[in-house]
């Protein structure tokens, strides 16, 4: 059997939370995320860019529980990361770093943490095919 040649439609990853009402405010309010499938209280899917969503998902519904250790970040990649920074700042997200360079891979960026630790990194391309 061969896989089927349709294209691929959506992606989601999906993240773990014991408040599902105060993460979804905010990856609307603050990363500005809209909420495009709505699944009641088990899960909102937020649009990242095209192709590419998040799904956050109220641990009591979904397949996995809420841990603390949390091994999984999400990445944005974006055309300006110091305006992302300002903005980062101003909105007094949790445990902001400083900008930082990593030369090996091409990116400038910086880390945070959104309201239940989950990392989250902004990051630009500083050299062509990054």
């Amino acid at each position: 059997m061969t896989r089927p040649d349709s294209p691929n439609i959506l992606a989601i990853t999906f993240l773990y939370y014991r408040d599902l009402p105060r993460v979804e405010a905010f990856y609307r309010d603050v990363m500005g995320f809209p909420l495009v499938i709505d699944q009641g209280g088990l899960a909102k899917i937020m649009k990242i860019c095209d192709g590419a969503h998040v799904g956050l998902v109220d641990e009591a519904h979904g397949m996995h529980k809420w841990a603390e250790t949390r091994p999984v970040q999400l990445c944005v990649r974006v055309e300006d990361v110091d305006a992302w920074y300002a903005y980062a700042r101003a909105q007094g997200v949790a445990n902001l770093s400083r900008l930082f360079v990593n030369d090996t891979i091409g990116i400038r960026a910086f880390v945070f943490e959104d309201p239940e630790g989950y990392q989250i990194e902004i990051q630009q391309a500083t050299k062509p095919g990054a």
